[in-house]
């Protein structure tokens, strides 16, 4: 099909407009663009262009979210997670061509405005300057006195363990009269509120929002970023740009370029391809601060959380318990990383082989995820073992010392039940690296791609032992044996 036919289509399409042929058309569009791309590297503007206009030609967000849905989940994040220079230049040359189109309509005119304050009027400047970045030599060590260093989250919990947290240590370390202020979502007080050297500048970004709203988090980065610079200097503030949603992967300027330093974690040169996004983000800061060195990631989880979390495992000690597991099925809403429900029930029964053992089952985060684990938990009921439900930091009158039981948590809480607890068990998310940052002992499930480099960078790195089961749910369906897998996973717990 051709870019005519698709528009003619989608001209169709706005005389009688159904949700259901929004996504329809959308993802058509974007997989037809990735088709042409993957075969020879075509780049086909009009697709893009097609998609911008299916991402704001309403005022109905919900008429939107499809097309910004397609462009995001379909092209964006395949380009992002292959880890090779050529994936990296068509992002940004995606990315630039969406924002020169939102900057276009009425309601792009702040966008508009802000970009030229910083002389880029065009897409070729755009461009041009982001290469730049991902070239950049600037270097910490050459700045002299830095009296403020603003941080900007990657928005994904993971992600911040992974490499912000890192970021932190190194800096608080290298330059200890220095204010830190981390820019990113009110769940990082949950893992970081422990910490009381970094300043947290609450920002709200959305990963399902529509395009528009996602661009305009970047005029309140700005903000924080202008009221951050009120007090101190020019060149006497920096910025780490972890290579963040916040500013588009780099692609949105921040700051003037002398006192901005770009994470390119998306590289593919030759000194990196072995290593996990931990010894990457340790190499990048090497590097730019002239000063050799090693962190782990960290998290700093408030007291008042883990206060609940040691209460609530001494009673079930108290009770019988002796081997309490903490596990999470959770996926984000990326369901390519699970393997599905039959491997997920006879892991629970065979974890619950060995007597006394406990596992607390995170219900995970949104109403779907939580009737899917209750679901679950029902299955294990129905298998004779014992099973309960709770809320963090709820009593539960009749405790148990061998079963599941399911527990409503928000990000910290569960990360404080993973403190204490003796191992954790999950796919690959955000607990994963929380485990590691925890000095527990996690095993990691890891589906959903098959990019070698993709899943070296993200495994969980920490100080005890951190493993992974590969399941190829993309190419082999022989390799979703669901007793062959939880062998693996035995035989890695030993």
């Amino acid at each position: 099909m051709t870019d005519l036919s698709y528009r003619k289509k989608w001209s169709e399409l706005k005389k009688n407009i159904k949700h259901e042929d929004l996504v329809r058309l959308s993802r058509q569009i974007a997989y037809s663009f990735l088709d042409l791309y993957l075969k020879d590297c075509h780049y086909e503007e009009d697709f893009i262009d097609l998609l911008c206009e299916m991402m704001t030609f309403s005022t109905n967000p919900q008429l939107n979210n499809p097309g910004t849905q397609s462009l995001f989940e379909i092209i964006i994040e395949r380009l992002c997670d292959d880890f090779e220079s050529l994936q990296t230049e068509t992002y940004n040359r995606v990315m630039t061509q969406v924002i020169s189109f939102c900057r276009t309509i009425p309601e792009g005119s702040k966008l508009n405005n802000r970009l030229e304050q910083f002389g880029i009027r065009s897409d070729d400047e755009m461009l041009a300057r982001i290469n730049r970045i991902r070239l950049n030599k600037n270097r910490l060590a050459d700045k002299g006195v830095i009296k403020k260093i603003l941080i900007l989250s990657r928005v994904t919990i993971g992600a911040d363990v992974a490499i912000t947290s890192i970021i932190i240590q190194r800096l608080a370390e290298l330059y200890p009269d220095t204010e830190i202020v981390l820019i990113g979502n009110s769940k990082l007080k949950e893992i970081y509120g422990a910490n009381f050297n970094i300043k947290i500048e609450e920002i709200l970004y959305s990963r399902k929002g529509g395009l528009m709203p996602r661009l305009s988090s970047w005029h309140r980065v700005l903000e924080i970023i202008d009221q951050e610079s009120s007090s101190v200097y020019g060149d006497d503030i920096v910025l780490i740009d972890p290579d963040s949603r916040l500013s588009q992967l780099g692609v949105l300027p921040l700051i003037p370029e002398n006192n901005y330093f770009f994470f390119d974690s998306r590289s593919d040169t030759s000194f990196n391809k072995k290593m996990s996004m931990v010894e990457l983000t340790n190499n990048w800061l090497d590097n730019i601060t002239g000063a050799r060195g090693f962190k782990y990631p960290k998290i700093w989880v408030p007291d008042e959380y883990l206060r609940v979390s040691k209460y609530f495992f001494n009673k079930l000690r108290i009770h019988g318990a002796k081997n309490i597991i903490v596990a999470n099925f959770g996926v984000g809403g990326n369901l390519r990383k699970s393997v599905g429900e039959n491997l997920e029930k006879k892991l629970l029964i065979t974890l619950l082989q060995k007597p006394n053992t406990v596992i607390l089952l995170d219900k995970g985060f949104g109403d779907q995820e939580t009737s899917y684990i209750n679901s679950l938990i029902a299955e294990i009921d129905k298998e004779g073992y014992l099973t309960r439900h709770t809320t963090f930091g709820s009593n539960i009158k009749d405790l148990i010392n061998w079963g599941v039981i399911g527990i409503e948590s928000r990000i910290g809480e569960i990360a404080a039940l993973i403190a204490i607890s003796g191992e954790f068990i999950g796919y690959d998310s955000a607990c994963q690296h929380i485990s590691a940052a925890l000095g527990t002992p996690c095993l990691t499930i890891f589906a959903g791609s098959n990019n070698m480099r993709f899943i070296r960078r993200w495994s969980a790195h920490g100080q005890n032992k951190c493993s992974i089961v590969h399941v190829d749910t993309l190419s082999d369906p022989r390799a979703v044996e669901v007793d062959d897998i939880i062998t693996r996973i035995m035989q890695l717990r030993k």
